[in-house]
């Protein structure tokens, strides 16, 4: 009968002491807001740039300086996937509308149709405020090496076709940048599951401290 008591005391012992490390750990994680990778090699960081807004305003890594910014490229006579990609985008944009600590960088990938007053005539498709939601322009070389050398995305030109809406082969990812420069998630424009990831991600990003 002892021994009984001792086994029933140890198995309640353990159930105890069990309960009380999970209830620790849970309550730890929730103190403690996921902390995203930070993506690319060494201390990759977003390199300096200079591009043009639908309002013809220079754009500079000076604009985006302490604050968390999700990229895309398009252009605004694709007829492929860039009209899903903003259509989800707009999502994105209106879960932090008015928000200053967040801001949308789209950039073209066909600067030679995509004046600034392209550019402008796009973003009133989704009345986006222009302080947050930015529509750019430039050289081209300096918006293809962004994309490839500090966003680690694709956007190159085939030239092979001489059709404007095969021409441009451009990637399909959204990518996610936090305060400091660094690259925290790229995810799949055209897929809702995918973007709604990237909201969360951003409001983790809100919420991190240095």
């Amino acid at each position: 009968m002892r021994n009984k008591k001792v086994v029933i005391f140890l198995v309640s012992f353990f159930i105890l002491l069990s309960a009380a490390f999970m209830t620790y750990y849970y309550n730890l994680s929730r103190e403690q807001p996921r902390r995203l990778p930070v993506l690319g090699a060494g201390d990759h960081r977003i390199r300096p740039f200079s591009f043009t807004d639908q309002n013809g305003n220079t754009v500079t890594n000076e604009t985006v300086k302490g604050k968390t910014y999700v990229v895309e490229y398009f252009f605004t006579t694709c007829e492929g996937i860039c009209p899903k990609m903003n259509e989800n985008m707009s999502k994105v944009y209106q879960a932090f509308r008015g928000n200053d600590q967040v801001m949308i960088l789209s950039h073209t990938v066909d600067p030679k149709k995509d004046s600034v007053a392209a550019m402008k005539t796009y973003s009133l498709r989704f009345d986006a405020d222009p302080k947050q939601w930015l529509f750019l322009t430039g050289d081209k070389k300096d918006l293809y090496d962004m994309a490839r050398y500090s966003y680690l995305v694709t956007a190159v030109e085939d030239t092979g076709t001489g059709d404007i809406r095969t021409d441009f082969i451009h990637t399909d990812r959204f990518v996610l940048v936090d305060k400091n420069g660094h690259i925290r998630g790229q995810y799949e424009g055209t897929d809702m599951g995918s973007v709604n990831q990237l909201i969360g991600d951003v409001k983790e990003l809100l919420e991190e401290k240095d």
